[in-house]
């Protein structure tokens, strides 16, 4: 009869195992401990160790920040999934030693040091140039975009909160009617003083959505108009600064003094808060509902209830609520040089910030920069120009030989010398090389994202959270190209060993 191998599950061991041996040399688990050592985790240890000593010992923040980058790097990005992933998974059991940190705590941490860790962005972008990873010969630029973490038929136009709003009241005043009806009704038939009885659900209800499409619509006005009021004191700077250009007559500063003036009052007018500090992200276009010039909201202007930052944009030919998700790719290895999301659909106003963090990031400028022909604009051409990189954007569509069609976009901005130049540029033999290369650098990172490791919609609600996941998520990415090709170095020294 045909025996089997020994199989004893209860059987404790004689002598236990080292955590280093559950799993296989090269894994993704031992390169994140190695590679914690280098990291700096400075920002968060200073906020744990400004708390009381005398509270309850916190967790090690390298093993909490260890716990994210794997479950980041492998597609797991839900607290409760990582948690429960610490008693099921070996990979996860090894980093936490024994730990098992509860899903409330897992969140906390990584919403108390979001901005930390997204910090290690930069931190995982050197050592991936300190490998010789990034060569900056030619960098591709392109987004996505990422559905946001509500549902767009949350969201409400300004014309519809007005008619809400004032069916909702007259739908209030008939059912209070209707009460004080039955009310007169019940005192004549059981007497006057009796308990009143609490209001009926469906008009707390009402009286609830009413609420809040009036808080909705105050926000959504309050935007529109701190938007105008920037406008309108961006204005008044720019007549001032003309008034103080030399030549300039006496009457002509009169007048644009005068007229900064104006500008000044009607901006207080429609915005006297304090100005916010100046923001991280300052330099990426962000979303402003459609408005008129008195800053009032146009009758489409629109806002979702769930998530206010986010916005409708257009993907694969349908609305989604999302926000767009922005990476400058390095064709070499693929890995991402600089990353940045917003809530602006459209892509052009992202080419020139997205360069230019690339030249922050990497000190120094790509040789080359392709976008699609959603990123084409003389002032993008030029900003490139100035950088001292070569720009390919695409001016309209492509023909199947990869090729600009001149026929496929009539538009003046495309019809332009400019765009005339970048078209000859790209039926150049080198430009066209150049330009086929674009999807096969960026193509596959949002397909390595998304597909691979299922980050297809933001996990928070608002902008900056998201900001802050979104630098995370490309973070990780690197960290898996440079594990790989760590591996892979390995691999090949002990085969010439």
């Amino acid at each position: 009869m045909k025996t089997y191998r020994p199989w004893t599950p209860t059987q404790p061991s004689l002598m236990p195992q080292s955590p280093a041996e559950w799993l296989p040399e090269a894994h993704l688990a031992y390169f994140i401990l190695d590679l914690l050592e280098d990291l700096d985790l400075g920002r968060i240890e200073r906020v744990l160790q400004a708390k009381d000593a005398r509270g309850e010992r916190p967790y090690s923040p390298r093993m909490m920040t260890a716990l994210l980058l794997y479950g980041y790097a492998v597609g797991v990005f839900s607290s409760r999934k990582i948690e429960r992933a610490t008693h099921e998974d070996v990979a996860f059991r090894m980093l936490g030693a024994g730990e098992h940190p509860h899903f409330t705590t897992i969140n906390g941490f990584r919403a108390q040091h979001r901005e930390a860790l997204a910090g290690l962005f930069q931190q995982l972008l050197e050592e991936c140039m300190s490998a010789g990873l990034v060569t900056l010969g030619h960098v591709a630029i392109d987004g996505t975009k990422m559905k946001a973490n509500a549902s767009k038929h949350k969201a409400m136009s300004f014309e519809r909160m007005n008619k809400d709003e004032t069916r909702i009241s007259a739908e209030i005043e008939a059912m209070l009617k209707h009460a004080e009806e039955v009310d007169a009704a019940e005192d004549k038939l059981y007497g006057v003083g009796q308990q009143p009885s609490d209001l009926p659900a469906e008009l707390r209800r009402r009286e609830g959505r009413r609420e809040k499409i009036r808080t909705t619509r105050a926000a959504l006005k309050a935007e529109t108009e701190k938007k105008r009021a920037a406008e309108l004191a961006a204005l008044a700077d720019g007549l001032r600064e003309h008034a103080a250009e030399p030549g300039t007559s006496a009457k002509q500063q009169a007048e644009f003094t005068t007229r900064a003036a104006q500008h000044d009052q009607e901006s207080a007018d429609l915005d006297d808060d304090d100005p916010p500090p100046p923001a991280v992200d300052s330099d990426l276009p962000t979303n402003t509902p459609p408005k008129y010039r008195d800053g009032t909201p146009k009758p489409k202007a629109q806002r979702n209830f769930t998530d206010p930052d986010s916005r409708l944009m257009v993907r694969d030919g349908a609305y989604v609520q999302a926000y767009n998700g922005q990476i400058a790719v390095d064709e070499a290895n693929q890995i991402i040089v600089a990353a940045a999301l917003s809530n602006q659909g459209p892509d052009v106003q992202y080419f020139e910030p997205m360069l230019r963090r690339v030249v922050e990031n990497c000190g120094a400028v790509p040789a080359r920069g392709t976008g699609d022909a959603g990123y084409f604009s003389e002032a993008n051409v030029r900003a490139a120009e100035a950088l001292g990189c070569e720009p390919f954007i695409a001016v309209g569509a492509h023909r199947r030989d990869g090729f600009p069609d001149e026929e496929s976009d009539t538009s003046p901005i495309r019809q332009s010398d400019t765009a005339r130049a970048m078209r000859d540029l790209l039926n150049s033999h080198e430009g066209h090389a150049v330009y086929a290369r674009r999807k096969a650098t960026v193509e596959p990172v949002f397909g390595q994202i998304k597909s691979a490791r299922g980050y297809r919609q933001v996990s928070f609600r608002g902008l900056f959270k998201n900001r802050c996941e979104w630098l995370l998520v490309c973070a990780t990415h690197n960290l898996l190209k440079l594990w790989r090709y760590v591996v892979k170095q390995r691999l090949q020294l002990g085969a010439a060993v």
